[in-house]
């Protein structure tokens, strides 16, 4: 299946990972201290606090109505000014559960959307695209003059925020006719929100803000009935992400503090870390994580792991610096044995099912390589051979950097295969010339393989373009999600 992962394949760098909003804290984001390890008496404080403020099982505040015309402005507009405390009747608010509840089943999704509400959600946002760069402008303006306290906690220049929550905006509902894939994407989101410190509290902050966007700038398709279908959905989207993060909760810590025990500098822009995690990190072969930098505090990049599970606990990154990349470039350039990163949860889907026979077909462009060698040692862990080719794409040989890895694996392993290729300039040795899915079809059939496809998002575009005319079914595709691909900031 094509996964949700929200990964940048270890690829560019990492993209933004926020979510739709970020969460209030206690502390600016540009003044915490580089420590070793990272101080975690604040947030376990806020997490405390955060307790006593909502107990479990209690309502919190519902979600208001904001009338379209409650005052905010565009994005060069003025900046709108705070509603009045008699807000329009309120709608059902979600809840903090020590599990999931049944708002979490697809089941109770389908049951309580309709096509109607489909068909409105669709069209407002059809409209909205014309004008989404001063909607959201307008969504975050009333969200912070409301809840002046969240904004201490968004980067100053917010345009690549404004992208993602308009790309996530965009897949909750282009999901939301698929319940089953729709559920999974909202709990990724939802655990992955703990590490901010996030609160039911916030949802109908943000509820509320959105709503009032939606009015705003789809005044076409909005009105009562496509806004009672908009609450519906947000509540529902809510419920998922709550029960998500109090599941979590129960078994994982928020965040892992992880020392830096190597750091490799491969090329000039690609270092290979080794870290320690504080604590025991599960994870599975083909996953990734988001990764946070004592020099930029509350700015995370996405990083899939280069290695599967060891003994030791270690974890390996691939990490490339990009132009203007905060997070990569520190990393790579800054970063020394002894630093303490942070972790969030695992996440992703482009992991190997063992109880499948067919072949691995995996793609991995740059240092997509990462995941791909991953899945090679979970194959080999397993004791039981299976076909596994790799196709290893860059843009010129000296970009190859993890190729001698790669070759030692194949000499051990007689199932594996590895095929480098380059694209601009002589190839060499036995590498091939050409892009990456040019290679591909040179050789085959690939009837019986599955694909694992990592890197930059168009060649994963054009990588599963080729694959399904190769005959392989896109269920059988798995590769990172093109959305948190696009990098904001690195």
């Amino acid at each position: 299946m094509t996964t949700m992962s929200g990964s940048d394949g270890a690829s560019a760098g990492g993209s933004g990972e926020r979510g739709w909003f970020s969460p209030p804290s206690d502390a600016a984001p540009a003044e915490r201290p580089l420590e070793r390890p990272l101080e975690r008496e604040a947030s376990a404080e806020r997490e405390a606090s955060a307790e006593r403020d909502v107990p479990a099982e209690r309502d919190v505040p519902a979600l208001r109505r904001v009338p379209a015309s409650s005052g905010a402005a565009a994005a060069s507009g003025p900046i709108p000014e705070p509603l009045p405390a008699s807000a329009p009747r309120p709608v059902p608010a979600p809840q903090r559960t020590s599990a999931p509840g049944p708002a979490t089943s697809p089941q109770r999704i389908l049951a309580a959307r309709s096509a109607e509400d489909s068909e409105l959600i669709r069209a407002t946002m059809t409209e909205l695209e014309g004008s989404s760069d001063a909607a959201t402008a307008y969504f975050y303006a009333l969200l912070f003059v409301q809840h002046p306290h969240l904004r201490e906690m968004f980067p100053a220049a917010m345009d690549g925020q404004r992208d993602r929550l308009f790309r996530a905006l965009l897949t909750s509902v282009r999901l939301y006719d698929d319940p089953e894939v729709l559920v999974e994407y909202l709990r990724g989101l939802g655990r992955g929100h703990r590490k901010y410190g996030t609160l039911p509290t916030h949802y109908p902050a943000v509820g509320e803000a959105l709503m009032a966007a939606l009015g705003q700038y789809a005044p076409r398709s909005w009105g009562p009935r496509a806004e009672a279908a908009w609450v519906r959905a947000y509540t529902a989207i809510s419920q998922i992400m709550i029960d998500a993060a109090a599941e979590d909760e129960a078994r994982a810590p928020a965040w892992w503090d992880a020392e830096i025990v190597t750091h490799e500098r491969r090329t000039p822009e690609i270092a290979v870390l080794t870290v320690r995690p504080d604590q025991p990190y599960p994870f599975r072969a083909g996953q990734y994580t988001s990764l946070e930098t004592p020099w930029w505090p509350r700015v995370w990049r996405h990083y899939s792991f280069a290695s599967a599970p060891r003994p030791d606990g270690l974890l390996t990154f691939h990490i490339k610096s990009v132009p203007a990349g905060w997070v990569s470039t520190s990393l790579v350039q800054r970063a020394r044995p002894g630093d303490v990163l942070r972790l969030g949860p695992p996440a992703g889907s482009m992991t190997v099912d063992h109880g499948a026979d067919s072949g691995l077909l995996c793609l991995g462009g740059g240092t997509g390589i990462a995941p791909i060698k991953a899945l090679v040692e979970d194959v080999a862990s397993q004791g039981r051979p299976r076909p596994v080719e790799v196709f290893y794409g860059a843009r010129t040989d000296h970009d190859l950097y993890d190729l001698d890895p790669m070759l030692r694996l194949q000499e051990r392993y007689g199932w594996l295969s590895v095929r480098p290729v380059v694209a601009a300039g002589p190839a060499p040795g036995e590498a091939l010339a050409g892009q990456l899915p040019e290679a591909v079809r040179r050789y085959g059939p690939w009837l019986s393989y599955d694909g694992y496809l990592s890197g930059p998002p168009g060649m994963i575009r054009s990588g599963v373009e080729t694959l399904v005319g190769l005959g392989i079914p896109t269920h059988r595709i798995r590769h990172d999600s093109l959305d948190a691909l696009t990098p904001a900031g690195g």
